[in-house]
């Protein structure tokens, strides 16, 4: 699926779209260069699970940062300074993927081998100062039923 946005409300619109069809351990994959949108797109995704969005903050210091939910927490991620895919390893990150809550990662790319077998993946791209495109793919069978439900919401 491919979607464009223009401008950061529009994001944040669809992050909300996004996050009405999520369960817990549901993982969401962010891939895209900096200044993408894709912790505008976090901010949408937290608003849809009833998370302030001005709290979300990108973790880039901390790697993983958690918001209690109305429903469900959320596990953002944000791997920028990551330097090898096995440093996340002692953070015991495969808790917060398969836990209570839904895990979004910024800068997926750099798991390298340790990605998830089944994600829902985001790879946001600069088009112009305000526009992005979204191309949205579903690896798993639970993605791309995940896949058919937010085309059809973000469609209405």
């Amino acid at each position: 699926m491919k979607l464009i946005s223009k401008s950061v409300k529009q994001t944040l619109a669809i992050g909300t779209k996004i996050a009405k069809n999520l369960k817990k351990g549901d993982i969401i994959c962010l891939f895209g260069e900096l200044g993408s949108g894709k912790t505008v797109l976090t901010k949408g995704i937290a608003a849809g699970l009833g998370i302030e969005r001005d709290k979300i903050i990108s973790p880039s210091f901390v790697l993983i940062r958690q918001y209690p939910g109305a429903k469900i927490p959320l596990y953002h991620f944000d791997l920028y300074r990551l330097r090898a895919a096995g440093d996340i390893l002692v953070l015991g990150y495969e808790e917060y993927l398969y836990g209570a809550g839904v895990s979004v990662i910024e800068w997926a790319d750099r798991l390298k081998y340790l990605l998830p077998a089944e994600f829902l993946k985001i790879e946001l791209t600069i088009k112009a100062k305000t526009e992005r495109w979204l191309k949205v793919s579903a690896f798993g069978k639970r993605y791309r039923n995940f896949l058919e439900d937010i085309d059809e919401d973000i469609s209405s």
